[in-house]
């Protein structure tokens, strides 16, 4: 567990995918809540409560082994990402709503990760679960990783506006690199195993996600929501931040498999989420010019 993936760079990864999220932040986009709270609340009970519950059902019904189990319900209980925000961005949804949804989720994320990963270890007890669960100190961790790099992206934001608007675009290339990097990073690192893991949890993961896009498209529409901001919901609901699940499994919980789940789904979400986009794309109003 002491490799250069583990200790170093897998948490400076996570520090600047959290920091560039952070410099695309304001104080703001936290209020919006108040003054557009439908859609708002619409995407967080999907993502917070609806997934997670899907998941489970998902795991049990497909017999997974007890701690890809754990590593799927990991991966449902992260809050989405920047990723989630370049999707709308692309397939024109609304794109201060995704902002809003990932600050909220991220935020939220800190309490509702750590109860739905012990939940699922307490239930699917996997080998060696009282090592692997999110205790006080572990929770604190998963605090520091996801607020800290965030909120300093934020006061950098508000403090040196002009420097943000510059370097939003490089970091976000950034993290959209080190993504991919952290990536096969995991994967590589179970090498060994990945063939019967893609077997045993491929089918899990596209499931997963293919049913988290359809959801949180069609649930918001169906509860009267804008075309627009129902297409930033199945990306915010449908892209998670399998970075910070990967961190988690790794840094936090030390256990490198956990994270297989979100390295595979890291990869075939995007096959998936640009299939989303395309058929979404054909629904939305093309945005006024001057907007």
């Amino acid at each position: 567990m002491d490799s250069p993936l583990t200790s170093v760079a897998l948490p400076a990864a996570l520090a600047l995918i959290m920091f560039g999220l952070g410099l695309s932040l304001t104080v703001d986009d936290f209020r919006r809540i108040g003054r557009e709270p439908k859609p708002v609340v619409i995407a967080l009970v999907i993502q917070l409560v609806l997934l997670p519950a899907l998941c489970f059902g998902l795991v049990i019904a497909l017999d997974l082994e007890a701690i890809l189990a754990v590593g799927m319900l990991l991966l449902a209980a992260s809050p989405g990402g920047t990723t989630a925000n370049l999707f709308s961005h692309l397939f024109r949804g609304d794109v201060a709503l995704n902002i809003t949804l990932t600050a909220l989720n991220s935020v939220i994320a800190v309490v509702t990760l750590p109860l739905v990963v012990n939940a699922a270890v307490s239930y699917f007890d996997p080998p060696g679960a009282g090592d692997i669960g999110l205790q006080l100190g572990k929770t604190l961790q998963v605090f520091a990783i996801v607020l800290v790099p965030v909120a300093i992206g934020m006061v950098v934001r508000r403090s040196r506006p002009a420097f943000a608007t510059q370097a939003d675009k490089p970091v976000r290339i950034a993290s959209a690199v080190v993504l991919a990097a952290v990536i096969v990073g995991a994967l590589l690192a179970e090498r060994e195993n990945i063939g019967d893991y893609l077997a045993d949890i491929g089918a899990a993961t596209v499931i997963f996600c293919a049913v988290s896009l359809t959801l949180g498209y069609l649930l918001p529409r169906l509860a009267g929501v804008t075309e627009r901001q129902a297409i930033a919901s199945a990306f915010e609901v449908g892209i998670h931040n399998s970075t910070l699940a990967i961190a988690v499994a790794v840094t936090v919980m030390g256990e490198e498999t956990l994270a297989v789940p979100a390295a595979v789904y890291g990869v075939l979400m995007f096959p998936l989420a640009l299939l989303a986009g395309l058929a979404l794309r054909k629904r939305a109003a093309p945005v006024p010019a001057g907007r």
